[in-house]
């Protein structure tokens, strides 16, 4: 007849585990073990732990995965709870039976790097060692068990990733939205076709409602207010109709009861899916991702000389105005800035370009030297001081300091647009 073992030990897949509560507070977590003499030392020392923090009020053990369902639980209420508790799954196998202060940058390793090794950005493995190091203050600042102890001694210091590998944003010329325009199914083409023109995010545009639909009698038009519950900033959002999304949303009408856009009489739940990837891919722009299609709206709006402050409003992004509330002249205004963007109207000149680079290109001396660069139709966009100061292109015409820059010491060919020079592509 085999020996009993102590009470409060259970074998889960040949690992023993802690099931037990010890003066009153329940512990649930592996020994790691499947050695059952192993497991009940394991046991045995935490029950001591316990009854040490209990009677002499030392600071017990606690594991992160306590640490991590605790953190949950207090914020259940939060839009991005669902994030979190995805990247706190993703950890748990790593550090979830590690205690507190065992976690740091060092027990972290190996998660990092299995990341890294599935390709994974530095900013998306950034976001779940924020929530390990937002865990760790909370349990060295905040936490108090009964004896008034902070569940952490110290909170170690979680050093995030250089994000040098991020995407860039890449706003899509008029060329390659007639070419995407043309290859999406026509629901998406819809749905793109307003969000470019609109700068909304993915789901504003899935979760557009009628409801939400106000309309600005004075002006013959609409405007549609996204209640702040489902908005990036949790600020209500304004979204203006230019002539574009007006004929998209009137298209619209009487095609679903609740939703603006919706596909076989369902609403859709998101843009970015394999009919998007196909056409996308059909058309030579992978590249180019649902959330692109907002940057060139903003790309759009700057080029044509909008003002900073109408462009936040515009795109939904928080401005620290505390108007919440828009009169018909105001709405007029975002209107007329809105309009500017539909069919290459610019306010400046019809002669803009848009620089990306390409494989060649080069620096001479205090200008950009495009040779190599890709110069494309685009509405002129202004150069900002910053763009200036870190390039220093001279927009004098080709007179600077005296000199004649279109025949530049480096042999270059200049030809001159719209006061920028740039060398033959």
């Amino acid at each position: 007849m085999g020996r009993k073992r102590l009470p409060g030990l259970r074998e889960r897949a040949g690992i023993w585990h802690i099931e037990k509560q010890i003066f009153g507070r329940k512990i649930h977590e592996s020994t790691g073990t499947g050695d059952l003499k192993k497991a009940e030392l394991i046991l045995a020392r935490r029950i001591e732990e316990v009854r040490q923090a209990k009677v002499f009020g030392l600071r017990p053990r606690r594991t992160f995965r306590e640490a991590a369902t605790r953190f949950l639980e207090e914020n259940l209420a939060l839009r991005s709870i669902g994030d979190y508790a995805m990247h706190l799954k993703q950890l748990d196998p790593y550090i979830g039976s590690v205690a507190l202060e065992q976690v740091h940058l060092g027990t972290l390793r190996p998660f990092i790097e299995m990341r890294q090794a599935a390709g994974v950005k530095h900013k998306s493995i950034n976001l779940a060692l924020s929530v390990v190091r937002r865990i760790l203050n909370l349990a060295a600042r905040l936490w108090r068990d009964e004896s008034g102890n902070t569940w952490l001694e110290t909170a170690p210091l979680i050093q995030l990733l250089p994000t040098t590998d991020a995407r860039k944003p890449y706003p899509i010329s008029w060329e390659e939205q007639a070419t995407l325009m043309q290859a999406l199914p026509d629901h998406l083409a819809r749905m793109c076709l307003f969000k470019i023109n609109t700068g909304c995010r993915e789901q504003e545009v899935c979760q557009l409602r009628w409801e939400w639909e106000i309309e600005v009698p004075e002006l013959s038009t609409s405007v549609f207010i996204v209640p702040g519950a489902l908005i990036k900033n949790r600020e209500d959002r304004l979204i203006v109709l230019n002539e574009v999304a007006k004929s998209v949303v009137d298209e619209r009408r009487g095609t679903h009861a609740t939703h603006v856009f919706s596909y076989q009489g369902h609403p859709l739940t998101g843009i970015c899916n394999s009919a998007w990837k196909r056409a996308r891919a059909s058309v030579d722009l992978s590249h180019v991702r649902v959330h692109d299609l907002k940057h060139t709206f903003g790309r759009r709006l700057r080029a044509a000389g909008v003002p900073l402050e109408t462009r936040k409003v515009l795109l939904g992004h928080r401005n620290g105005d505390i108007t919440s509330h828009y009169s018909a002249p105001e709405i007029a205004e975002l209107l007329e800035a809105a309009n500017r963007v539909c069919s290459g109207k610019s306010g400046k000149t019809s002669a803009g370009l848009l620089l990306r680079p390409k494989s060649g290109g080069h620096l001479c001396g205090n200008r950009l030297i495009a040779e190599g660069w890709l110069a494309r139709p685009e509405g002129f966009e202004p150069p900002t001081p910053w763009f200036v100061a870190r390039y220093s292109i001279q927009l004098s015409y080709g007179r600077v300091r005296g000199r004649d820059y279109r025949e530049p010491p480096c042999g270059c060919q200049m030809a001159r647009s719209s006061g920028m020079f740039l060398a033959a592509a």
